[in-house]
């Protein structure tokens, strides 16, 4: 099955051959099968380089000229896949475009960890950076139609829809499990700061619970029994390995309002259940509101940022309890959305929003309607 992804034609607009292309996301999403199609349909010459190999590794570490322009070749593409395991890359990386004129450097990296921070300086206004995420909800529609995506929803809940699970139909669990096991940790667990691997089992296994709550770092710090600083710290390297990722309270005039907790969300859903092991269907599950809301944060995200998204996303809620489920703010005007599985689930926006904030009419997300919210953008 070929699906064709939503930033292929992104990013094949984006060859300059003069700025580097940085293609970010978890491992296992399709990066390398993207860049590939992307340096080969754009110039068939073109050498590929994979930063897991250690030969590549100590190659790219080595910072003369002469050794690199012998080791490149003439190459008009040069594709360098998982970046982030290769020491100092940017320098490399730096080199390659100050010298190698009229080449296309296009560079992935399964983790934030190490690669922004050795890369954000050397590359400054040299590079188009886009992150890349399991498959979408368009992705998915625009390949197998909306009849059969709307029909496998349930088992989008349930399994998520990293590449390979989708297409390997019957084994979404032995994918899964070996994708939480080998491919989850790999470059965290290679990140130095990670002293207490077993702490990221804990924490992760804390968030998977309480996917769509409010979280507490005092409180995850005494339910993991670590000091809340590495709680915090942790938390942030398993964002910036593209596993969960944050949604910030939405605070501005309201003494009510809250502002210190957080929303954490899995970037899919099967490795969330994957965490607590539990693939049953929704059937006989008590978590539907849970996997509801994780599934339609991490497929707008997608939609998001897939669509050049320039604003914020929030949640809301009040000491009293109020609250809002999701919120987009752009360019001065916010958008507020309430998640519900059942289309007939009765739901009252809090008055006290609408009257302190100048937002657009609020929406109820259900199953019934969806499909139109993700694939909505612009508004």
């Amino acid at each position: 099955m070929h699906i064709q992804r939503s930033l292929f034609e992104i990013l094949k607009s984006k060859i300059d051959f003069k700025k580097a292309i940085l293609l970010l996301g978890p491992r296992q999403v399709g990066k390398t099968t993207l860049v590939k199609k992307l340096a080969g349909k754009s110039i068939s010459d073109y050498l590929y380089l994979n930063g897991d190999e250690l030969s590549v590794q100590s190659a790219l570490s080595n910072h003369s000229l002469p050794f690199l322009r012998s080791y490149l070749g003439n190459s008009k593409t040069i594709v360098i896949d998982e970046a982030q395991r290769i020491p100092r890359v940017g320098i490399s990386l730096k080199l390659i475009l100050d010298n190698f004129s009229d080449t296309q450097l296009i560079v992935t990296g399964s983790s934030a960890l190490e690669l922004s921070e050795s890369i954000n300086e050397p590359l400054t206004g040299r590079k188009w950076e886009y992150r890349m995420y399991p498959l979408s909800w368009s992705e998915l529609t625009n390949t197998l139609g909306m009849p059969s995506t709307l029909a496998a929803l349930e088992k989008y809940l349930i399994f998520g829809t990293y590449p390979e699970v989708v297409t390997e139909i019957g084994n979404e669990i032995l994918v899964l499990n070996n994708l939480a096991t080998s491919y989850l940790y790999k470059d965290l667990l290679n990140f130095q700061g990670i002293r207490k691997p077993e702490l990221l089992t804990k924490i992760l296994q804390a968030l998977a619970w309480q996917v769509g709550a409010e979280v507490s770092f005092n409180e995850l710090s005494r339910t993991v029994q670590a000091d809340k600083n590495t709680v915090s710290n942790y938390l942030d390297l398993l964002e910036k390995a593209f596993i969960i990722q944050r949604l910030s309270p939405f605070a501005r005039n309201l003494r009510s309002e809250i502002s210190s907790s957080r929303k954490f969300y899995f970037v899919d859903n099967g490795i969330r259940n994957s965490i607590i092991g539990n693939y049953a269907p929704i059937a006989q599950r008590n978590d539907i509101g849970a996997l509801w809301e994780n599934f339609l944060i991490s497929e707008r995200q997608k939609l998001l940022s897939y669509s050049g998204f320039h604003g914020k996303s929030y949640f809301w809620r009040t000491v009293r309890g109020q609250e809002i489920d999701y919120i987009e703010e752009i360019d001065g005007k916010i958008y507020p959305f309430e998640f519900k599985w059942s289309p007939s689930a009765k739901v009252k926006f809090p008055s006290t929003f609408v009257q302190n904030y100048d937002t657009a009419s609020p929406k109820v997300i259900h199953k019934d309607n969806f499909w139109e919210w993700l694939g909505n953008y612009p508004y």
